[in-house]
């Protein structure tokens, strides 16, 4: 929540035109902000998470942070909701003491927080606060490379920032009354507010029309040619990027960092069988991963929803690998991702499991066809799972003769993209069309 602002400041400051920039809150050149962490354990029973794992989870995304320097966290203890500081009294001037002890600058809180909420514990504590929401955005600031993860992020900032007006500006009067159309300057200057986030939004959207014109090009590109699509999904820092680099050759930044890489990359991999496949690596999911996110990079993420197969890669030596494959689950449902697309499961980063947790693990694997346990640093488990991939696509082809009408336009185009078309005649009612197809494609146009 922005403080209060001079009278005169002009709304061009607050919302400047897209240079193109992206947003950028810390300035390597500055000194670092001393940061410290806070993370609600709220007793509403809906959490399946522990919270001292969910406190470090928010540590280290603090530390994905440049320019940022950690001096503490803890976990607040919330038994009921304080609607105005969401923790009692006692210890919001508890914590207030410690934070100017330290000479705290931010707070970073790993829940929701609402704008009243926010802007009365940075009023009473005399600091920065970012809820999880804005910290996950302010990490993607830092990340995007390209001009469409740049554009996606300030998409998603604006859209968050729109829901934090209410009460921004205190020194203003409030509305009073009257019939719907009598505001005070505070109701006025809101809507202002309001009016210069959307036309900036607008603008946003409609340059990354044009970005997601262009991806749709390169993916029509990609039907024509008979190259299936292998998308990489899994909780950020399970290890995707890595094992993408050991399938590929590729030399993508991979590191013990959560959100290490945003931008989307796509490779070309020959599996043992001779057929190529093309490898995408995509952004990695968390828990409670803001919705202005999902929808922002909803183009980005339909790499997924286009792929021919899904491996899901889950760290499996974390202590709740479970729950983090749940909620990749989650989003992924939230894609609209449809079980007709085959998923496997890699259980990766096996080298960090030890003695007969190790070979269990590997053994339960072997014991599934859907499972591979692997180690991307060392390379254990992948030449099981290249010929797991290259099987997928060798399913036997099955000929089918199909009736489709003239209004079925769209099923008809489906079929040639994916180049399953051997014959096609033309009757007074539609068309008359042999197929040849696998029955993994069948499943998908019968869901169309």
């Amino acid at each position: 929540m922005a403080p209060d602002r001079p009278e005169d400041e002009d709304d061009d400051d607050l919302f400047p035109e897209d240079d193109g920039g992206g947003i950028d809150a810390y300035e390597s050149e500055a000194p670092a902000t001393r940061a410290y962490v806070l993370h609600p354990d709220i007793r509403d029973g809906k959490s399946r998470r522990l919270p001292e794992l969910r406190l470090a989870e928010a540590v280290n995304l603090a530390s994905a942070l440049p320019n940022l320097e950690v001096l503490g966290s803890d976990i607040v203890r919330v038994s009921k909701v304080t609607p105005a500081t969401l923790m009692g009294s006692g210890k919001v001037e508890e914590l207030g003491a410690r934070f100017k002890e330290l000479k705290v600058g931010l707070v970073l809180m790993d829940g929701p927080v609402t704008p009243i909420q926010q802007r009365n514990l940075e009023k009473s504590w005399g600091v920065k606060l970012l809820d999880r929401t804005g910290l996950i955005l302010e990490i993607f600031a830092s990340r995007a490379r390209t001009r469409e993860g740049v554009l996606q992020v300030e998409l998603a900032a604006l859209s968050y920032q729109r829901t934090r007006l209410v009460r921004a500006w205190t020194h203003l009067e409030r509305q009073r009354g009257g019939f719907g159309f009598v505001g005070g300057p505070g109701e006025t200057q809101k809507e202002n507010d309001r009016r210069a986030i959307d036309d900036q939004m607008l603008r946003l959207r409609r340059q990354l029309e044009k970005v997601v014109k262009t991806r749709e090009l390169h993916r029509a590109a990609r039907r024509k040619v008979p190259f299936p699509v292998v998308a990489l999904v899994g909780y950020t820092n399970a290890g995707k990027s890595t094992l993408f680099n050991r399938l590929t050759g590729a030399d993508v930044l991979a590191q013990d960092m959560l959100f290490a890489t945003l931008d989307p990359t796509m490779r070309g991999v020959v599996l043992p069988s001779g057929r190529k496949v093309i490898l995408s690596d995509t952004v990695g999911f968390i828990s409670d991963l803001p919705t202005q996110l999902v929808a922002a990079f909803r183009a980005t993420l339909e790499e997924v929803l286009e792929a021919d197969l899904i491996l899901h890669v889950r760290d499996i030596s974390h202590p709740e690998t479970a729950e983090q494959a749940a909620d990749v689950s989650d989003i992924l449902g939230q894609l609209g991702v449809k079980g007709a697309t085959p998923m496997y499961e890699v259980w990766n980063k096996l080298d960090l499991v030890e003695g007969a947790t190790h070979e269990g693990l590997a053994a339960q694997a072997e014991a599934r066809r859907d499972v591979f346990a692997v180690s991307a640093l060392t390379g254990e488990g992948v030449p099981r799972l290249l010929d797991a991939i290259s099987a997928a696509f060798d399913e036997e082809k099955i000929e089918r003769v199909l009736d489709l009408p003239f209004t079925d336009g769209r099923r008809h185009a489906w079929l040639h993209g994916e180049g399953v078309v051997q014959h096609e005649v033309q009757t007074e009612t539609g068309w008359q069309i042999k197929v040849l197809w696998s029955p993994r494609q069948e499943r998908r146009w019968r869901e169309l």
